[in-house]
């Protein structure tokens, strides 16, 4: 049985110092616990820059937002490897 990898959505813009620091934060996480990473510039949207305008990094996981301009590393780990144990996930663990 393979188990599909999280996917970590990171909504950024080029010239955003919070989103490099998010970026980096989230790869740093990706070297602990394995996830798909999905890298969207809402500058390339209108509907994005419309809904996110200066909200921006925002952090989702599995398309539930979980961080909005800091990423808490710990946190992200912890949430993906949550979703990586499937006991984990049955008994509310994590």
């Amino acid at each position: 049985m393979s188990e599909t990898l999280p996917v970590v959505r990171l909504l950024s813009r080029n010239d955003c110092h919070l989103c490099d620091v998010a970026k980096g934060r989230i790869q740093s996480a990706g070297r602990r616990v394995p996830f798909r990473l999905e890298i969207v510039d809402v500058d390339s949207d209108p509907d994005l820059v419309a809904r996110y305008n200066d909200r921006v990094p925002v952090v989702y996981v599995n398309g539930e937002e979980v961080f909005a301009y800091r990423v808490n590393e710990r946190a992200l780990v912890q949430k993906l490897k949550s979703l990586s144990n499937p006991s984990r996930r049955r008994y509310g663990w994590g």
